[in-house]
């Protein structure tokens, strides 16, 4: 059986968690709180060294970490990656302009501002990574205007931008400047096994 280390409000640890429900694949969740170092521990680190979440454990001596490496483990031969070898590299653009130019910049302004008091990030930085995000989200934006989803049809590159995406407000950011990505909000949750990020 798979388990599942996850902080729930993680966009990155939700993106597991979609691939899994969208597939059927069943497995058992340990809330693991970052706030309080859960993900430090010496028998943590002995899983994951990285220290981080989202983190999967095989139960058969394999673990994976890194959400969009395994998004791409639970894809390979199945809709949600596609097989041609151009199609599936424009899906890859995508995963790392997730991880690039759009994580940093949408979820560090969410989690800073609700999970650290002020004084514990710089108002500068903050500032600085909502206007990156802006940039991120414009360029999402007008990807869709003439596209449905992320790829030929509604995959991994959907998952993993829709994560950070959808709660991009809490971090600061105006989604309804952005009515392509909010018409593809629900496209995405329109999807068969979707569930919201609460739900583990």
């Amino acid at each position: 059986m798979l388990t599942l280390y996850d902080f729930r409000p993680s966009g990155n640890g939700y993106k597991v968690r979609l691939i899994l429900k969208h597939l059927g694949i069943p497995y058992d969740y340990v809330d693991t709180d970052i706030l309080k170092g859960e993900t430090r521990t010496a028998a943590f680190l002995a899983m994951n060294p990285n220290g981080k979440i989202p983190t999967l454990d095989f139960g058969d001596g394999r673990v994976l970490s890194e959400s969009n490496a395994i998004l791409l483990h639970f894809a390979d031969g199945t809709a949600f990656l596609p097989g041609d070898p151009w199609e599936k590299s424009k899906v890859h653009e995508w995963l790392f302009f997730e991880q690039y130019s759009h994580e940093p910049n949408i979820a560090s302004p969410r989690f800073w501002l609700h999970y650290l008091e002020p004084g514990q990030y710089d108002e500068t930085e903050l500032r600085k990574r909502q206007k990156a995000g802006r940039a991120a989200l414009q360029i999402m934006e007008d990807y869709l205007t003439e596209n449905a989803f992320f790829g030929p049809n509604y995959g991994v590159a959907d998952i993993a931008l829709y994560a950070y995406t959808h709660k991009a407000d809490e971090g600061g950011q105006k989604l309804a400047d952005f009515p392509a990505i909010t018409a593809w909000f629900e496209r995405v949750c329109a999807q068969p096994g979707h569930a919201p990020i609460e739900e583990k």
